[in-house]
């Protein structure tokens, strides 16, 4: 297929490409930049520039393909319920393209979406269109499009990880060395589930070929790893202290994490592994993290 492929320079849309062009497929990559395109063009890859602020310069590099991924996210989280909706109205430019086809689009979320609540494993058949967390808004895109006839499907993401960037953990990482302390929220019993990047890019490749409407995958290769052990492995590859802190003072050492770092983020795949058949194989997130060089 040609695949017109949104953050395609990023850490997980570059793995995606990577997948993508090991199994045979053609990609059009999107980029903002002339060092981006000379890098998609040296992996195989025809460069699209456009940028997620005019949706509408995004629209003819889907007009010529067999297939969306989208990838791109704006990871500022200072504005994140902003850029949420700004990748709404992204996936709407899109869906609006592949209207009146069978062309398929995969968009990407959060495994946050499919929570149930009370400690239990997020899940790929659940969906709240009234769900308070700003991602949410990707997904009422994507819904509002397959109720017009768009072949869209999703794929939520949970921790991220090979041994340069984790997701999350990553801005935690620099956080804690910055104020020479690790910090858990009371206990930190709260789990955050997590994938390895390589995992994560066969699961968008082996969901673009599905083609199937309407469904929902998690990229979940370890279901819940508590949010203490992190931060105590963290904290051995910082030489730095690893400390509880109340939930009132969550803030105060968090920042604009505080939101996340108390949140229970577990998520099952056993949806996604039965239809698809992917087996996750990468290291595990804790494994990534002892491997990564925190100097």
């Amino acid at each position: 297929m040609r695949i017109f492929l949104t953050g395609a320079t990023g850490f997980i849309g570059s793995a995606v490409l990577s997948e993508l062009l090991r199994a045979g497929h053609q990609v059009v990559g999107m980029t903002r930049s002339r060092d981006g395109a000379r890098r998609l063009e040296a992996a195989g890859a025809e460069p699209f520039h456009a940028t997620l602020e005019e949706p509408a310069g995004i629209r003819p590099g889907a007009e010529t393909a067999d297939a969306v991924i989208h990838t791109a996210f704006d990871h500022d989280f200072s504005r994140y319920a902003e850029n949420c909706e700004k990748d709404g109205r992204v996936i709407g430019a899109l869906g609006d393209v592949l209207k009146e086809s069978d062309r398929p689009l995969l968009i990407t979320s959060a495994v946050g979406m499919g929570g149930i609540g009370q400690g239990r494993p997020a899940r790929e058949d659940v969906f709240d269109e009234g769900h308070r967390h700003p991602r949410i808004a990707s997904e009422r895109a994507g819904n509002a499009l397959l109720e017009d006839g768009v072949n869209v499907s999703v794929l939520r993401l949970p921790q991220v990880h090979d041994t340069e960037k984790q997701g999350l953990i990553t801005p935690l990482i620099a956080m804690f060395r910055e104020a020479g302390t690790a910090c858990y929220i009371g206990e930190g019993s709260n789990r955050w589930s997590a994938c390895h990047l390589d995992d994560a890019a066969r699961l968008y490749r082996l969901a673009i070929e599905r083609k199937e409407p309407g469904a929902r995958y998690h990229a979940v290769g370890e279901e819940g790893i508590g949010f203490r052990e992190i931060v105590e492995t963290l904290a051995r590859g910082l030489g730095i202290p690893a400390v509880s802190v109340p939930q009132d003072k969550a803030a105060d050492h968090f920042g604009w994490l505080a939101a996340f770092a108390g949140m229970d983020m577990s998520a099952s795949s056993v949806q996604t592994r039965t239809k698809l058949g992917w087996q996750p194989q990468g290291p595990g997130l804790i494994a990534d993290l002892q491997a990564t060089r925190y100097a």
